[in-house]
């Protein structure tokens, strides 16, 4: 299948533009994809940083996901920001409606610094969205969260990764770039069968606000389109990279990176 693939993206809105539903819909976009979205929360940030967060009601939630899986359907999912408790349950539901693959990105804290999701709700993520995970897209302090294990290098990355798939996820990308390992950055995909090392060099700019959010939804765009596992992860990867090196600057603080460049290309 090479059609246009349909994401639905259940996360929060990034009034800056540059993480949260906004980095999905262009990410999606730019891979080939079709974004559609459930709003879970709307925040109020720029490059500087979250000055406030409004968690959307639950009903709402579940009527944004239910309106699009039973008209436009979805050939992959791709969850952010749940904030609480409760939007984990509800979404963990919403997920169990559909067939198709979900990745899970376990949005736990803004770059700036500001939680985005709460203490009490990490328990709820391990036991009801790793579960659900086809592919889930930790950096180290997430990991670290979710494990107890510590993430210093590329030996940690393996053993957070392995536990988590333990824990029920069908595959984990264990992020470096929380990993101080000098001039490269390593990704390391894992599933049961193997894994595979993503490397490149460590990009010396501030310009990565929304990484997270945009490299997931390019796997699950990839995902959308019926490319394999680790074809759709190189290729997204491959993207992310070059829209940090492309990154237009804005901003004060931790700027966006630049999303449309395949567009352009």
């Amino acid at each position: 299948m090479t059609s246009l693939g349909r994401v639905l993206i259940i996360a929060g809105s990034d009034s800056g533009g540059g993480a949260g539903i906004q980095a999905d819909i262009k990410a999606v976009t730019a891979m080939g994809g079709f974004a559609a979205t459930a709003i879970t929360a709307i925040t109020v940030q720029n490059t500087l940083g979250v000055s406030d967060v409004f968690p959307l009601p639950l009903d709402l939630i579940e009527a944004q996901g239910r309106a699009v899986l039973d008209d436009i359907g979805a050939d992959a999912l791709k969850t952010g920001m749940l904030g609480t408790v409760e939007t984990v349950e509800r979404v963990a539901a919403i997920l169990d409606t559909s067939d198709a693959p979900a990745v899970v990105d376990p949005v736990m804290i803004a770059k700036g610094g500001h939680p985005l999701l709460a203490e009490a709700a990490v328990g709820a993520v391990r036991s009801l969205m790793i579960p659900r995970a086809a592919l889930l897209t930790p950096n180290a302090p997430e990991a670290e969260a979710l494990t107890g294990l510590t993430v210093a290098d590329l030996d940690g990355q393996r053993r957070a990764g392995e536990a988590l798939l333990e824990l029920g996820a069908r595959a984990v990308l264990m992020k470096g770039g929380h990993v101080e390992t000098g001039a490269t950055v390593t990704d390391l995909l894992l599933t049961r069968d193997g894994e595979t090392l993503l490397e490149g060099e460590r990009i010396d700019t501030t310009s990565t606000h929304g990484t997270g959010c945009t490299l997931a939804s390019a796997c699950a765009a990839g995902i959308s389109r019926g490319l394999p596992l680790e074809q759709a992860v190189a290729e997204a990867w491959a993207y992310v990279a070059e829209a940090i090196r492309r990154a237009p600057g804005l901003g004060q603080g931790h700027g966006p990176l630049d999303h449309g460049w395949r567009l352009r290309a």
